[in-house]
């Protein structure tokens, strides 16, 4: 059985609780070996270069992995563009869990970019492309059956961005915290304004852990 854990942890002080898990290896099965070595590349590098704060390394697995991973039994057939990737989360999650598919990031700071990059080498992910640019920056570029993003923008502003990179039919799929639903509330507007419906969808990972929440946006019917 893989163990999560590995040396690096304790040299920078990074326990995890959910360190070796057996769980991890039954929710993630196979895709665990990958996951997991992103998860190590962040943990030794991922202060340093900027990417998550110094609180993160010690619960990179329940704020970050399994939070990013809640959103792909959400997700439509087909390629996805994961919007302002940072870190890669929840892209490079999405990529590693889902090999088969394609996976376009979207990030306009080229700092991350080159972290980007560098993890779709390191993790063997034939399955991505990175694109350094702002979201409205390839609308008419790039379109998918499915968008997401991770603490990026305020509802009204992400959907606006992400619209035009969806295929009819498709979904955007925003990873938010406890006020998805007050924020889907405060955007109602907006979203009627571009013809958008919204609703939270709750997903659970591993059992004790708080449900992800998920704020599905996808094309009105028209009248």
């Amino acid at each position: 059985m893989t163990d999560a854990r590995t040396p690096r942890d304790a040299e920078r002080g990074a326990e995890d609780p959910l360190g070796g898990d057996p769980r991890l290896a039954r929710y993630f099965g196979e895709r665990l070996v990958a996951v997991a070595a992103f998860r190590d590349a962040l943990v030794a590098e991922g202060e340093i270069r900027g990417l998550i704060g110094p609180r993160e390394p010690s619960r990179l697995w329940e704020r970050h992995l399994l939070n990013s991973a809640a959103v792909v039994p959400f997700l439509p057939a087909g390629a996805v563009i994961d919007v302002g990737s940072g870190a890669g989360l929840p892209g490079l999650v999405i990529a590693a869990m889902e090999p088969e598919r394609e996976v376009i990031l979207v990030e306009p700071m080229e700092r991350r970019v080159a972290w980007l990059e560098e993890m779709v080498g390191r993790l063997g992910l034939e399955n991505v492309r990175v694109i350094r640019a702002r979201a409205e920056s390839v609308a008419g570029l790039v379109r998918a059956p499915a968008v997401t993003a991770r603490a990026v923008a305020p509802l009204a502003k992400l959907s606006r961005w992400c619209d035009p990179l969806l295929s009819d039919g498709g979904a955007m799929l925003f990873l938010k915290g406890r006020a998805a639903a007050d924020e889907v509330a405060t955007a109602a507007g907006d979203l009627r304004e571009l013809r958008l419906s919204a609703e939270v969808l709750e997903a659970t990972t591993l059992p004790e852990l708080e449900p992800t929440r998920v704020i599905r946006v996808v094309r009105a019917a028209l009248d």
